[in-house]
């Protein structure tokens, strides 16, 4: 298992930590977990649903994102996971394209499990058919971990890295793991 302290675009949050941690569990999933850590409770959590949707918009609120990239190729996906339990996932052929809003959902990605926990979030995904779609092998891709945080004092972006003077999740040097 890999983790990665994501850094705040804006240095005033500073007292919100988030970490993210990824780890290969079998042929085709992926688990990834992100702890907080908001002493001042300034975290805006969106309320729970009954079931696990697949809902667009998600980063109007409180969401964490992963994002896949593969070696030598210009697609990636984009994975957005709620607190409240929604989800969904979305195709680029390349950098923010194309640029339709919501973007195109990607149904090559399942869900396994998603759960919010009293430290933050974990998922469990099903990459099968990507990687097969795809013929990729797990040392062909590459991942991102961000969050969007809405606060009391604002929205607020982490990422692993942030490169570009504006925080921009969609750039792939900010994707820092190889599996």
């Amino acid at each position: 298992m890999a983790s990665y302290e994501l850094s705040a675009f804006d240095r005033r949050f500073q007292a919100i930590s988030v970490v993210g941690a990824i780890e290969q569990v079998s042929p085709f999933n992926l688990n990834v977990g992100f702890w907080i850590r908001d002493p001042n409770q300034w975290i805006e959590w969106p309320a729970l649903v009954s079931a696990h949707p697949r809902q667009d918009f998600l980063w109007e609120s409180t969401c964490f994102e992963i994002f896949i990239g593969v070696k030598d190729e210009d697609f990636y996906r984009e994975i957005n996971l709620s607190p409240s339990q929604a989800w969904q996932v979305y195709q680029f052929e390349e950098y923010r394209y194309p640029e339709d809003m919501p973007p195109h959902a990607a149904y090559d990605i399942e869900l396994n499990q998603l759960k919010r926990t009293h430290y933050g979030l974990n998922v469990s995904l099903d990459l099968t058919e990507f990687i097969l779609k795809h013929k990729l092998k797990w040392s062909d891709l590459f991942i991102g971990l961000t969050a969007v945080l809405k606060t009391a004092q604002g929205e607020q972006f982490y990422a692993m890295q942030h490169s570009s003077p504006n925080a921009d999740f969609h750039n792939k040097r900010d994707w820092l793991h190889q599996l």
